[in-house]
């Protein structure tokens, strides 16, 4: 009958060897923080001094140089959505690229300088996607059949048909409208073939109303037609009967809704009377991201670091040349 020896004595040794190196580590770590400590309290003036020092070069810096965010909400018209984000995009290339001759005697930004970025972003908004649009509707549905709903409003391909869009833009120091925005807003609305599909657009609008305007009054013709007869037949003492066959509450209908399109068409004359029509425009936010207006924490931070990686140089440096000697 053979037996399996079993490695007690292995696992054992192991364990110890685990321990050992556990609790040289938080040897060593507490050596560490017993010299980080000791470095301190010996260079503490020169610590003072540094956090003075990068104190007030970081207050300055903030109140010196803010960065502020722009936030222009458009929605571009006759289809020209592809249009603006190219348009947009350029821009972008350009400021990055530092192209100041291009955005001020092309474009017209006053302080192109001062521009330091501009991106655009669709804004997320499903109803309005969908909302008197069956086609969209139907084409959400069945998309959402395939995948995940979330992910398919943000993709791409259907956030560009959402009707409005953000652009945001950077700048150093606070701006004006006439100063940037207008600018930019001229420079997206310059296009020739926009200019004449838009041209061709409000036209049909206008002969559109011409048309709604003229039934409208024939309508009008007809029932006030029909209310005299009706009040005429009361005073002679005869009875008139309209029947399913006179249409009238068809006509009522009608009226209803061509009333209701005269409506939406003054509304669209509004909205359609640039290619990129701008919505809203919030001017002059101050951007907090990142390292922005925190300078006077980041500088003293920092000046610690490179004081302290220089004296742990130049002191390994001197071990270093004494072991060698």
């Amino acid at each position: 009958m053979s037996t399996t020896p079993q490695p007690v004595e292995s696992n054992e040794i192991d364990l110890g060897m685990i321990s050992k190196k556990i609790g040289s580590f938080f040897e060593q770590l507490a050596v560490s923080l017993f010299n980080i400590l000791f470095f301190i309290r010996r260079n503490i003036l020169v610590f003072i001094v540094l956090a003075v020092v990068g104190g007030g070069l970081g207050y300055y810096l903030d109140t010196k140089i803010k960065l502020y965010n722009h936030r222009i909400i458009v929605s571009p018209n006759y289809s020209s959505t592809d249009y603006l984000y190219a348009k947009v995009e350029l821009l972008n290339s350009r400021i990055l690229e530092g192209d100041t001759v291009f955005l001020k005697n092309i474009i017209g930004i006053k302080k192109p300088k001062s521009v330091t970025n501009i991106e655009i972003q669709p804004i997320t908004d499903v109803y309005k996607f969908i909302e008197n649009n069956t086609q969209n509707f139907e084409l959400l549905r069945l998309f959402a059949e395939d995948g995940d709903l979330k992910k398919i409003v943000q993709e791409n391909m259907t956030s560009k048909n959402y009707p409005f869009h953000q652009i945001m833009l950077t700048t150093k120091g606070a701006t004006t409208r006439e100063e940037t925005v207008e600018p930019i807003l001229t420079f997206l609305n310059d296009s020739d073939y926009f200019k004449k599909i838009q041209k061709e657009y409000l036209q049909n609008i206008t002969v559109k109303m011409v048309e709604n305007d003229s039934l409208i009054h024939q309508i009008n013709g007809f029932l006030n037609g029909v209310s005299k007869s009706i009040n005429g037949s009361q005073k002679s003492d005869k009875l008139v009967y309209y029947n399913e066959n006179t249409q009238l509450n068809d006509v009522i209908k009608t009226k209803d809704e061509l009333i209701n399109e005269q409506g939406k068409l003054r509304i669209d004359l509004v909205t359609l009377d640039k290619i990129v029509k701008d919505n809203s425009v919030v001017l002059n936010i101050l951007n907090k991201e990142g390292i922005n207006g925190k300078m006077k924490l980041v500088l003293p931070l920092l000046f610690f670091f490179l004081f302290g990686f220089g004296a742990l140089v130049i002191r390994s440096y001197k071990k270093r040349k004494t072991l060698l000697s």
